[in-house]
């Protein structure tokens, strides 16, 4: 609201669009400079002047038009309470008038909805996309909170979205499962206890193929049944997912994950044909040692890979049929594919062979790439079975969340729902908060901790402004029913005629307010909107994790920093709706990052 407001102020003196304008503007770095801090650089070379001269200029330019003074704070050209214009090196600083801003702030922080620029448009989202046979380890747990997370903001932006769990159900792996199962399968132990069971054929395939180099052989010659359509390699493969999704979808169920289609490989496999013939009529196929592939020398790329000597399909040649299936099927603006980054080169060649193809919408194709999740700095490896179990480290975590509660809160109620709560919320947050493309680190110190940048924290004070609203509701009741006594029962609410008061314009004017941490906590609130946006803009859900974390700093600040239940009703009430605000929009920002917001800790 103040950057729009200040871009409005300053547009007919700098001879740039508003939209120009807001991309300059800037927080000061301290509060006591200004309210919006605007750069005149950008100016120098245009006005031929230094950006300190400019400043000046614009300073003096702004009090000629009369937008500081007391007539005009309310009613002036510019409809803008602006109190103060300063010059102050290369930048003019601007200060408003708080208590005029105050209620209008404020009731835009409790009721502005989020921009709709998604409006009639589609993103397809394909996220987490674990292998069948293999267990959910904690290595898929970032595809799956970034993936839940993007879709979620985008969807608060106004677009339809698409989630897709495009999973691992086909390839040269599953004929090295079949291989290992024909070999060494136990199918009692394998009903009774599937991925486990499974995992560990995988792994004893890969060592016994270090000693057995003809294993390898074995397992592409059941992939090769496979895609023909052999009927026992069939009969195993679809036992092998029905098993798996059994147990992927109690995994997604704990993190609060849905998707709209379960469209694994295999989905496309049908679709495939099509798209061989259509690079072989653009004359793109070219033969290579038996196999065929699309060259890519013109981009600096090694050639994509189609067909394998032995004519089975590869990774490529599946995406390029998905992708083209997703684009007639849905239409869509954007397709996001939530993979790791060591993924990149592939998604490029991917990407690249769909233009070369003619298909114009690949330069609406995004890959995402994410870093790596460790724990305690090692890489997980399912053929070497060091692997760690998704669910595991979720009930683990809900585990410890309600030894904590225990200690601190005995007598919470719903304990083990609010447990469930915090602890896969701390492992989702943990994720989230940083940087998708970079590493993540495991570790139990840091995932449930109250106090640091960490869910809980963020839950905790979410908690914390559910606790004063509470208060300040059994205060008015308690107002309520003596005043009802003394006045023969007519009702009379004190408190609430004051926050009616509050809502006219001006009625906050308090001296509390001019340099209260409650105007950081109300500029912050109004952030939220760009914060989301910036999100969407970068496929980065760690803009919406660093902001709650902001908002929450700044609140427990203002909490721990100033009385909210004064004797003083409009100070009082104003506070509240700061309080109520900061609620409304931590609770909003959890549920965007596939968080809950329990209302007591």
């Amino acid at each position: 609201m103040l950057f729009e407001w200040a871009a409005r102020l300053l547009q007919p003196h700098v001879q740039m669009s508003e939209e120009e304008v807001l991309r300059l503007l800037a927080r000061p770095p301290k509060p006591e400079m200004g309210d919006v801090a605007f750069p005149c650089f950008s100016l120098a070379k245009v006005w031929r002047r230094s950006p300190q001269q400019i400043a000046v200029e614009l300073r003096d330019r702004l009090l000629a038009a009369g937008g500081t003074d007391d007539t005009n704070r309310e009613h002036g050209r510019f409809g803008q309470p602006l109190k103060q214009v300063e010059a102050v090196g290369g930048y003019l600083n601007l200060f408003f008038d708080r208590a005029a801003l105050w209620p209008r702030m404020l009731a835009q922080a409790l009721n502005a909805p989020l921009p709709q620029p998604g409006e009639g448009k589609t993103v397809v989202v394909e996220f987490s996309s674990p292998n069948i046979a293999k267990p959910f380890g904690v290595g898929h747990l970032r595809s799956t909170v970034i993936g839940h997370a993007l879709a979620r903001i985008y969807e608060a932006l106004g677009y339809r979205v698409v989630r897709i769990n495009h999973l691992g159900d086909w390839g040269t792996q599953f004929g090295k499962e079949i291989a290992a199962y024909k070999r060494w399968g136990d199918p009692e132990r394998i009903k009774a206890n599937p991925i486990p069971e499974l995992l560990a054929l995988y792994v004893r395939f890969h060592e016994e193929a270090e000693q057995n180099p003809e294993l390898e052989e074995e397992g592409r010659a059941w992939f090769k049944k496979l895609e023909e359509g052999d009927r026992e390699a069939r009969e195993l493969w679809q036992w092998f997912v029905d098993e798996s999704l059994k147990a992927f979808r109690q995994t997604y169920r704990l993190l609060g994950v849905e998707f709209d289609h379960y469209t694994g490989e295999s989905f496309y496999t049908d679709q495939i044909p099509r798209v061989v013939d259509a690079l072989r009529e653009k004359g793109l196929l070219q033969e290579s040692e038996g196999a065929w592939v699309v060259d890519l020398s013109e981009r600096e790329m090694p050639p994509c890979l189609i067909l394998k000597a032995d004519g089975t399909t590869i990774y490529a040649t599946r995406d390029l049929a998905a992708a083209i299936y997703r684009h007639e099927q849905f239409g869509f603006e954007k397709m996001l594919y939530v993979v790791g980054a060591e993924q990149t080169l592939h998604f490029r060649q991917v990407f690249a062979v769909l233009e070369k193809m003619g298909h114009a919408w690949a330069s609406r194709c995004e890959h995402v790439p994410f870093g790596l999740m460790q724990i305690e700095g090692k890489k997980m490896s399912t053929r070497k079975g060091r692997v760690i179990f998704l669910e595991e480290v979720l009930q683990e975590a809900v585990e410890r969340a309600e030894a904590i509660i225990q200690e601190k809160n005995p007598s919470l109620p719903d304990r083990q729902v609010v447990a469930r709560q915090i602890g896969v919320g701390a492992v989702i947050f943990h994720d989230l908060k940083t940087h998708r493309i970079h590493n993540v680190n495991f570790s139990w110190d840091e995932v449930l901790n109250f106090d640091g940048e960490t869910g809980p924290y963020v839950q905790y004070t979410y908690a914390r402004t559910q606790s004063v609203l509470r208060k300040a509701q059994a205060l008015r009741e308690g107002a309520d029913a003596r005043e009802a006594t003394t006045a023969g029962g007519d009702g009379v609410n004190a408190a609430g005629n004051a926050a009616i008061a509050g809502d006219q314009a001006g009625a906050w004017e308090s001296p509390w307010l001019e340099h209260s941490k409650a105007w950081e906590v109300c500029l912050h609130l109004l952030q939220f909107g760009k914060a989301v946006e910036r999100a969407a803009a970068g496929n980065e859900p760690s803009q919406v994790a660093r902001y709650l974390l902001d908002l929450c700093q700044l609140y427990n600040r203002f909490y721990h920093d100033e009385r909210i239940l004064v004797e003083d009703a409009q100070e009082r009430e104003a506070k509240l709706r700061l309080t109520e605000a900061v609620g409304q929009v931590l609770k909003r920002g959890l549920y965007l990052l596939g968080l809950e917001a329990p209302p007591q800790i």
